[in-house]
């Protein structure tokens, strides 16, 4: 889980950037008023970004009450209500966009990783995200891959080395590349190198490469890849396939014998997921 500074400060980036100097429309309730509201799930989904949810009501008053009836990474079906709230009617229709927002964007990302991770159960291949992520938000939507069963890729350029083409070019060679990398790498932090061809990859596991990212080889292509690594001498590299995966192709993917398969659709693509909260009457449950 993500620390609560992390969160706290995304929520109030989002409360600031939706309240400003205060909602004009919420002032047409009673001050004092008090009320139930309840969000439900319009479509099926894994629930994500609760503690998002929660602290945008909270950081509007303190004495707002959220009982959710289902928990983080669970499947919800449609017309299920997952939580009830309780508390002032201003801090309630003030916060609703923001926990919205939230709860909408994070659900998404899990429940599309979901699908994913659904898809290349039983190959041994793990799903894996990218740095195409929005602006702001990547260690929510990491967090919410995590959330339906993906694995994190690294968080950003300061842990983890990823040498791609241009780096290649820049430095002259693979070997050269791989060579440089393993001398300025801190301790812990993986190197993994960018392949488009058969070639490369042979150049890549000569220069002594641990992780190789094959990038947009067709399944022909990854499935020769992956017998030639594991009859390479030595223990086999880590081999990731990434490029245009959808749906549709990553069950194929994942059977070429692929180590990982990263998508960036898992948090560029997204379609927020369908919620609604309403006030109701708590006498009529």
């Amino acid at each position: 889980m993500l620390q609560s500074e992390v969160i706290s400060k995304q929520v109030r980036q989002a409360l600031d950037e939706d309240v400003g100097n205060g909602d004009l429309t919420a002032s047409l309730i009673q001050a004092d008023q008090c009320l139930h509201a309840q969000v439900i799930a319009r479509e099926a989904m894994v629930v994500c970004g609760s503690p998002w949810f929660d602290e945008s009501f909270r950081q509007l008053s303190s004495s707002v009450s959220i009982d959710w009836h289902i928990q983080e990474g669970q499947q919800a079906d449609s017309n299920q209500v997952l939580c009830v709230l309780y508390g002032n009617a201003r801090a309630l229709l003030t916060a609703e966009r923001t926990a919205l927002n939230f709860l909408q964007m994070l659900s998404a990302v899990a429940t599309h990783t979901r699908q994913f991770a659904d898809a290349a159960a039983g190959t041994g291949a793990q799903i894996v995200d990218t740095r195409k992520t929005l602006p702001g938000l990547r260690l929510a939507q990491k967090y919410a891959v995590r959330c339906g069963g993906g694995v994190n890729h690294r968080t950003g350029l300061y842990d983890g080395i990823l040498i791609k083409e241009n780096h290649i070019i820049a430095a002259g060679s693979i070997e050269s590349a791989l060579r440089k990398a393993a001398e300025i790498a801190p301790a812990g932090v993986f190197i993994q190198i960018e392949v488009e061809t058969r070639d490369e990859l042979a150049q890549a596991l000569s220069a002594g490469a641990r992780m190789v990212l094959l990038d947009n080889f067709d399944l022909p292509g990854l499935r020769d890849a992956v017998r030639y690594n594991r009859q390479f001498p030595g223990e086999p590299a880590i081999l990731e396939a990434s490029g245009n995966v959808t749906l549709a192709t990553v069950r194929a993917i994942a059977e070429t014998g692929v180590d990982r398969i990263s998508i960036g659709s898992l948090t560029k693509d997204i379609r927020a997921a369908d919620l609604s909260m309403r006030f109701y009457d708590r006498a009529s449950d």
